[in-house]
């Protein structure tokens, strides 16, 4: 008989129920740092103020190639009702053919929260490389529901550390607030640029990457030398 509910599992024994009871106080405890940590997040003050009102170009994955490149103001990116906007930059170098395989895993997933993510906050999702480069990379990946930005014509990266000084990207999440008609950087994934205890992966985004955390249930865990590719959507699995 469990220590906290009444249920046990067809053959467990005293030494299972004993250890998974350990295990259980352990979340418990998770739970609680989690919720400290979100209260956190929701006490930090406003950072600076965004530092110009960047233009990108955008455009949806169901576009056509030849359809015309919008431009769009980053003030532009808050809709009516919604003060709050997470902005995640996807490495995709202009000069590569294809985007970084672990980006393509997180936004395969964020494509189908997309939808329910921004019923409450704008959300969207930007890569220094060319607009139409972007949208036929999300074409393939039948990404519908993600607003796509192209900040290959402003510093956004350079400005927010999603990109180092010699071009290369970072995969950054920033979030912004629009208060009293300004708009201010909020918060940064700074685990990023933090060098990782031995054996870890930085983390820094795993809270709305959710494969590691489904890994991290098993007894095989995550590993230390997994990592995403691409597979093609209609790849079998087994």
């Amino acid at each position: 008989m469990g220590k906290y509910h009444e249920i046990s599992f067809p053959g467990e024994n005293k030494q299972y129920r004993k250890m998974r009871n350990e295990l259980l106080d352990a979340e418990i405890s998770l739970r609680k740092q989690i919720e400290a940590v979100a209260s956190l997040w929701r006490k930090l003050p406003w950072g600076g103020k965004l530092k110009e009102d960047y233009v990108f170009e955008e455009g949806a994955a169901d576009l056509a190639d030849g359809d015309t490149v919008h431009q769009v103001k980053f003030s532009e990116l808050f809709y009516e009702g919604k003060d709050s906007l997470i902005i995640y930059s996807f490495m995709y170098p202009p000069d590569n053919d294809t985007p970084c395989p672990m980006c393509t895993s997180l936004l395969d997933g964020l494509n189908g929260a997309a939808l329910h993510v921004k019923e409450r906050v704008n959300f969207a999702v930007v890569a220094k490389s060319d607009i139409k480069k972007i949208r036929d990379w999300a074409q393939k990946r039948g990404w519908q529901n993600l607003h796509l930005l192209s900040s290959r014509a402003n510093t956004y990266n350079r400005d927010y550390h999603a990109e180092f000084s010699d071009d290369s990207q970072l995969p950054a999440v920033n979030v912004f607030h629009r208060a009293g008609g300004e708009i201010y950087h909020f918060y940064n994934t700074e685990l990023l640029y933090l060098k990782s205890e031995k054996g870890q992966h930085p983390r820094h985004v795993d809270l709305i990457w959710p494969i590691w955390n489904i890994f991290d249930l098993t007894p095989e865990g995550r590993g230390s030398d997994w990592y995403p590719k691409v597979p093609t959507r209609n790849q079998a699995t087994r």
